[in-house]
């Protein structure tokens, strides 16, 4: 793989000038804007022809046509085949998200249970990234509830072990979960090594599918137990076939030939795709989820799905079997490519794309389409409803149109002690928790408490940074509105700050609590306005309560996390010339910081790696006084 770079020029110029030079081979070509952000990854059979049609104008649709006009630059990488494209395209997609690119949005890692093999006493635990431990891997979960209901079904029916290597290593009795008969404790030697490798391989088996041949053993085994009077032994074995027999039940498909597959159905609508998928391995459903990509409504549906796909895949084991309501475009092409990522995984096996019209597959696939359909209702619903509460925040301030960023300040603080700034974003997507902030309080010239200086201080380093980025020429999104927790006093000092930074045109609302505290009483103070307050039953008010009450929840989780940080801490670590070594060695001497504290110079010298000038520092540390 060969990658080219060339100098920038204008649209369809530079895209004719880059066609005369591209090779005629496969490979995957990126188009940039004047800021340098990527617009399109694509992938051609042959480059040169791919990129052609753009400076001929073919296959234009208006939006290609204004891709193509704002392009600025381009990259060309050459692959082995068009097979190696489609997978590196699809890596490139989901890394750059380029703006004109169907896009894999929100695309979390997917929880799978993992099977330890290299231990004497395997371990079972939740798995999340790369297989890089031995051992067997079931999965995906849609959900943490999924992944752990089945955990504890296992730890009921199988008595695995789930405590990591160190803690089994350190055992001199059984643990809690062996207590409550969820461990058969091999770490003590209550069950042998060898009886302990069985109840491994029937877990493995169970999750494999192999449930009804695992069922019927312990069927056996508790009917033995029972004839020979050991009623508490029976007992044991018929509480592991419920805990069996009750995930069986609820997660058991019906339908032939899907021990391993994964389901998609695509619904579209009004410029909105959602595509939901459920996972069935070992004859079992382990749940679904929605995703929502970010498509055009010049996107066809075998397009969006394609893509989707591909991205999708892009981080994740691909099953033998994928069933869709939609033909996806390129399906040849995309068989090969997770055929040849499956090999690369598993040591090499054929992956089948296909579209059922009739039969168990078919109604898998219907009933992911019902699920699509219904979930991108809700969505489109509540994105209306949202912006009809958006519309009701315009009016209640006067905004000029429905504000696209809105942050939300508090402090927590106990008594002026690790005191910590919040901020909270929201848009017309809800809460975007990737921006929140944090701001550790540090002024030292500030009076514990002072709840003006702390927001002052929040104000100046989080619009200092604004300006100084928008100074270098980065992009920067600024808020349409600002919400503080405060009133009057609070409101003066944001302005103050926005005025000297040349921001006073950021509107800055202050939300006082009303009289004991009652939601519903909330004041708002507005530069211009005398205070006032929203309708009991507006939703714009309920909508800012929501806002207030998760930058107070913030706040102060960020608060506790630092208070916690700062119990944990060691006088000694303050102190100059005492390292980990020389604070291990006075611990163990004196057997805490308190110890070391009370300790006279001639005790302290008597410590490994404490000399007198050493000893006299940390006599006086503690002393300051003296």
């Amino acid at each position: 793989m060969t990658e080219e770079s060339f100098s920038e020029q204008q649209g369809a110029d530079l895209i004719r000038d880059e066609a005369r030079r591209a090779p005629d081979k496969p490979g995957v070509y990126r188009m940039y804007g004047e800021d340098g952000t990527c617009l399109y990854v694509g992938k051609a059979k042959s480059i040169k022809k791919r990129i052609l049609q753009y400076a001929q104008g073919r296959f234009h649709t208006q939006r290609i046509g204004l891709m193509v006009s704002l392009t600025r630059s381009m990259e060309l990488v050459i692959t082995a085949s068009e097979t190696e494209a489609l997978l590196l395209e699809s890596s490139f997609i989901k890394q750059l998200k380029p703006r004109f690119n169907v896009v894999l949005r929100d695309d979390k890692s997917f929880a799978e249970l993992m099977i330890r093999k290299d231990h004497r006493a395997p371990q079972v635990r939740k798995h999340r990234g790369a297989h890089t431990t031995p051992g067997d891997y079931f999965g995906p979960f849609a959900s943490t509830w999924a992944v752990n209901r089945t955990l504890n079904t296992l730890q009921k029916a199988f008595l695995l072990r789930s405590c990591s290597d160190s803690v089994y290593e350190s055992r001199t009795r059984p643990c809690m979960l062996h207590q409550i008969k969820r461990c058969s404790a091999p770490c003590t030697g209550l069950i042998s090594l060898e009886d302990y490798a069985g109840l491994v391989d029937e877990a493995s088996a169970f999750l494999k599918g192999r449930s009804r041949a695992v069922i019927a053993r312990l069927s056996d085994e508790m009917s033995a137990a029972a004839e020979a009077l050991d009623y508490e032994q029976a007992a044991r074995v018929r509480d592991r076939i419920r805990a069996l027999s009750a995930i069986s039940m609820e997660n058991s498909v019906s339908a032939e030939g899907v021990a391993e597959a994964d389901v998609f159905a695509l619904f579209s609508e009004g410029g909105q795709a959602c595509v939901q998928v459920f996972f069935y391995r070992g004859g079992q459903n382990w749940g679904g989820r929605a995703c929502f990509p970010r498509v055009d409504r010049t996107d066809t549906d075998p397009e969006i799905l394609a893509a989707f796909l591909g991205q999708f895949y892009e981080d994740k084991p691909v099953p033998r079997l994928i069933l869709s309501n939609v033909r996806p475009h390129e399906l040849e092409l995309l068989e090969e490519a997770f055929s040849m990522k499956a090999a690369d995984e598993k040591g090499g096996r054929k992956v089948e794309i296909a579209r059922p019209l009739r039969g168990d597959k078919a109604a898998l696939v219907d009933h992911a389409l019902t699920n699509a359909r219904e979930a991108l209702g809700r969505k489109m619903a509540e994105g209306s409803a949202q912006g009809k509460i958006l519309d009701e925040v315009c009016e209640a301030f006067g905004l000029d149109s429905r504000p696209d960023r809105i942050e939300i300040y508090d402090n927590a603080h106990i008594q002026g002690t690790n005191a910590v700034g919040g901020m909270v974003v929201a848009g017309p997507e809800g809460f975007q928790k990737s921006q929140y902030r944090k701001f550790n309080i540090r002024g030292e010239d500030l009076t514990p408490g002072d709840d003006y200086g702390m927001m002052r201080e929040v104000m100046r380093r989080r619009f200092g940074r604004l300006v100084k980025d928008e100074d270098a020429g980065e992009a920067v999104v600024r808020p349409d509105l600002l919400l503080i927790d405060g009133g009057a006093g609070q409101l003066a000092e944001v302005q103050a700050v926005l005025a000297d930074l040349g921001l006073d045109d950021i509107l800055a609302v202050g939300v006082a609590k009303g009289p004991d505290r009652d939601a519903g009483k909330e004041h708002f103070f507005m530069p211009g306005r005398p205070p006032f307050m929203l309708p009991l039953k507006s939703p714009a008010l309920y909508y800012i309560q929501r806002l207030r009450d998760e930058a107070h929840r913030f706040a102060n989780g960020a608060h506790a996390t630092r208070r916690s940080m700062d119990i944990r801490k060691n006088p000694l670590d303050e102190i100059e010339g005492v390292g980990p070594g020389r604070k291990k060695a006075l611990l163990h001497a004196f057997g805490s910081a308190k110890g070391v504290s009370r300790a006279a110079v001639a005790d302290l010298v008597k410590v490994e790696g404490i000399n007198q000038p050493l000893a006299e520092r940390i006599y006086g540390f503690f002393r300051p006084s003296s």
